[in-house]
């Protein structure tokens, strides 16, 4: 009988140590980006009728399972209005572009001793070759917005890790993001 309540208390000492162990362990991952591994995205192609967004970042504490991370594009462009006879005229309003999310997955393998530099999939954004008159503020109904020229105004990246969301981070200017743009989390 002493030998079986010995077993059963070992036993349940055991079983309170690895709870304890593995709780320390999960509550030990504290994501953070490394000093000067903050996001920086970099933007190619502004100007034209399309874009593409890449950005890096170097994170520590992170704890097991891939990590997610979503880039969104939107921004806007103007366009040139032609009508039936060829003729072009500027157009007036700026037509919403996006938003676009590029998924990019860094499995856990990637991720050594809780620490991860990553650089996302490029995230497209293009604007649509042509658009209603109405839509590119041109003369009248008979006219076409063609010629877009697309400015990118917003980038947001979320990363998350095991469904839970770690950090948002976002660059905006409604007058335009281009070269290399530091994102604030």
């Amino acid at each position: 009988m002493k030998t079986l309540l010995s077993k059963s208390l070992f036993a349940l000492f055991v079983g309170l140590v690895a709870t304890f162990a593995i709780t320390v362990s999960a509550d030990a991952a504290s994501p953070h980006f490394k000093r000067g591994g903050e996001p920086v995205c970099t933007i190619s192609g502004g100007g034209t009728s399309s874009t593409s967004t890449t950005c890096t970042a170097s994170l520590s504490g992170l704890g097991g399972g891939d990590l997610v991370v979503n880039t969104t594009v939107s921004g806007s462009a103007v366009y040139q209005c032609q009508n039936n006879g060829g003729n072009i005229a500027p157009g007036q309003n700026r037509v919403l572009v996006g938003p676009s999310t590029t998924p990019t997955t860094i499995p856990s393998g990637s991720i050594k001793n809780g620490n991860v530099t990553f650089t996302t999939n490029p995230a497209s954004l293009t604007a649509p070759s042509t658009v209603s008159g109405q839509q590119a503020g041109c003369p009248g109904n008979n006219w076409t917005g063609v010629n877009p020229t697309l400015t990118l105004t917003n980038i947001t990246m979320t990363i998350s890790q095991g469904g839970q969301t770690l950090f948002t981070c976002t660059a905006s200017n409604p007058n335009g993001l281009s070269g290399t743009v530091a994102l604030g989390c």
